[in-house]
């Protein structure tokens, strides 16, 4: 049976709009960082609207405080693996407004959009279309899952935000999505994001024992990161006689034993580092004290690290794929992912040339000020506005 939790006070005339937060409960970066910063934001904005946040396989007792006195959490102990089952698997037209209660309007956060009851409107989010992009780096069983449920639910949504411009524009290629039903909503970067004093980066490298200097890239470790290129260009440079270590900060994720041998072929078990994932707090430092971020991933619908670590006033590099350059504009060295030999250049600039790390990290800075939560829920709360 459903747990619903609270009254939520409404008139007769405002809407009730529905967030599925399951995401940002279950997920700790990705696109867990993006609904909760997401959310975060629009309670700040907002003390008038009703909402409500659904969290699959959770109950009330574990979840905090709501963001705002006008939020209520809606909750069911169903995990989202079950939920899959039920509504995608066997097809079974429960509406999600079982769990949910009455609702105007529902965003689905995480691609795939639920059963809702006729009239509901709906908003569905999709961050990317990496699985039919770069299908060899997706795990078979969720590609072939999201391959049939991701193209019915974009027909179905009334309208789809996309993370990037890139996205909308797979969108529109691939699933023939008409342009005018896509709006590209950006992401931004959460204050705790800046440079950290001396102290916080001796004591970040002393908890992981860091003694060299470190190239940083972050991500679950899986194909679509592109590591096992990155392991190789960091094996050419140390053959150039470079003191440099990897450090790799991300969750265990799928298709990953060749990344692990990778480090055992070019035999740098000494230089690289998976530090597992990171907690939000301490990434802050983990971009300080690094000789640059290397993000030079095969695709993403977005690429938040970019923006994360150009703030904490480290260069970056990333590729010339997907949303990347259009994320990192022109303060960044942008490459081809596929080519160890252009990733191992890029690095071996950035730690040569202090003229160009020292443009980079200003340009980095100013970049980011392009970038705003808040904005990106104002232009959400717009697009609620006109949907209802």
């Amino acid at each position: 049976m459903p747990i619903v939790t609270g009254p939520i006070a409404t008139s007769s005339n405002l809407p009730i709009i529905a967030i599925d937060y399951t995401p940002a409960y279950g997920q700790g970066g990705g696109i867990g960082r993006y609904v909760r910063a997401l959310v975060a934001a629009l309670a700040r904005q907002d003390q008038n609207s009703a909402y409500k946040l659904f969290v699959a396989g959770a109950t009330r007792s574990v979840l905090p405080s709501p963001p705002g006195s006008n939020f209520v959490w809606r909750t069911t102990r169903l995990s989202p693996r079950w939920l899959a089952r039920i509504w995608h698997r066997a097809r079974l037209p429960i509406p999600i407004e079982t769990f949910l209660g009455a609702a105007d309007f529902v965003h689905a956060t995480d691609f795939v959009l639920p059963p809702t009851r006729p009239g509901t409107r709906t908003l569905l989010t999709i961050h990317d279309l990496s699985f039919v992009r770069v299908p060899e780096a997706a795990s078979p069983g969720l590609k072939a899952y999201l391959d049939r449920v991701v193209p019915s639910s974009v027909r179905r949504a009334d309208h789809i935000l996309a993370d990037s411009q890139a996205t909308k524009d797979d969108l529109i290629a691939l699933y023939k999505t008409p342009h005018e039903k896509i709006t590209v909503l950006l992401s931004g970067v959460d204050p705790v994001f800046r440079r950290t004093d001396q102290l916080s980066i001796t004591a970040i490298r002393s908890r992981y024992n860091l003694q060299r200097p470190f190239i940083f890239s972050v991500g679950t470790v899986q194909p679509r990161k592109n590591y096992s290129r990155l392991i190789q260009a960091l094996s050419q440079l140390l053959q150039k006689g470079y003191e440099l270590d990897l450090v790799i900060a991300g969750g265990r994720g799928w298709l990953e034993d060749p990344i692990y041998r990778t480090v055992q072929v070019t035999h740098t078990q000494e230089h690289v580092h998976f530090v597992g994932f990171v907690d939000e707090t301490d990434l802050p430092a983990f971009y300080s004290a690094a000789e640059c971020l290397a993000f030079p991933s095969l695709y993403e619908g977005f690429g938040l690290p970019i923006l994360e670590a150009m703030a904490c006033g480290t260069p970056v590099i990333t590729s010339n794929s997907s949303s990347l350059p259009e994320v990192a504009g022109d303060a960044a060295l942008i490459v081809d992912p596929y080519s160890t030999e252009v990733i191992a250049d890029a690095i071996q600039r950035l730690l040569d040339d202090t003229a160009l790390r020292n443009t980079l990290v200003e340009k980095g800075y100013q970049r980011v000020g392009q970038f705003s939560w808040d904005e990106s829920a104002r232009k959400l709360r717009q697009i609620y506005a006109n949907m209802l």
